[in-house]
């Protein structure tokens, strides 16, 4: 005999609870743990390979874009009086191995001779009838 007062039964409860807590249990597990890990190392490794890829983009294009320095192996200082005709003034040096020391007494001579310009010039790239200036003060 079944009681009376009791509308359901303990057994349809129990089943549903397990049924509705294993079904929770598994969405939770679902969509708060499997899917964001998966994405998430998915992105992980997919960012790798972009910033690596980049990595080997910009190399390239560097290698590509960089070409060997043909640099001068003299350099020569020309002085121009105020008329910007080439002279010779006696008394100073007028060829150099390097470009720094020839910018230097380049800047010397602008201070001794403040009427005279001076140019930085290398007769690599043109030749020696047309020499290019690379510096003028």
């Amino acid at each position: 005999m079944k009681k009376v007062g009791w509308i359901f039964e303990w057994r349809t409860y129990l089943a549903t609870a397990l049924a509705v807590i294993s079904f929770s249990n598994f969405m939770a597990v679902l969509f708060g743990q499997t899917i964001p890990g998966v994405v998430v190392d998915f992105f992980r490794v997919a960012g790798e390979y972009v910033v690596l890829g980049a990595v080997f983009v910009f190399a390239m294009a560097w290698l590509l874009k960089a070409k060997p320095h043909n640099r001068p192996k003299a350099y020569h200082v020309v002085a121009f009086d105020v008329y910007g005709k080439q002279v010779v003034v006696d008394g100073i040096r007028t060829e150099f191995k390097t470009h720094d020391v020839a910018w230097s007494y380049m800047k010397q001579y602008k201070a001794a001779y403040p009427l005279h310009n001076f140019a930085l010039v290398s007769d690599m790239a043109s030749g020696p009838d047309k020499p290019t200036i690379l510096r003028y003060i």
